[in-house]
């Protein structure tokens, strides 16, 4: 994944906070599908609530840095590792971003 990289959550999501954590809970044929419940720590919560397709991955990991008492490297690994996951999961994807000439 690239530092210019922006993620959009999935929409077919069902998310709720519940003491600092956020809860994740895929929506499949519109049925809440219970076996691939995702549970979020506080910075990966923060970080969800930001993957909205506006704000790039060297953002993301400025914000976090600026936010919680951590480092540049640390802060990045680990958003890194959390957004590879998931996209894996299918729970966020890579937002295409218009090219500078102008074509789509």
């Amino acid at each position: 994944m690239r530092d210019t990289d922006r993620l959009q959550r999935h929409p077919d999501l069902v998310s709720r906070r519940l003491q600092g954590e956020t809860v994740l809970v895929p929506v499949r044929s519109n049925v809440a599908d219970l076996e691939s419940i995702y549970l979020l720590n506080p910075v990966a919560s923060w970080i969800w609530d930001r993957l909205d397709g506006a704000h790039s991955v060297e953002q993301l990991v400025d914000e976090v840095v600026a936010r919680f008492d951590t480092d540049r490297e640390r802060a990045r690994q680990d958003a890194l590792a959390f957004l590879d996951d998931v996209v894996a999961e299918g729970l966020a994807r890579l937002v295409a971003l218009p090219r500078d000439d102008g074509s789509p």
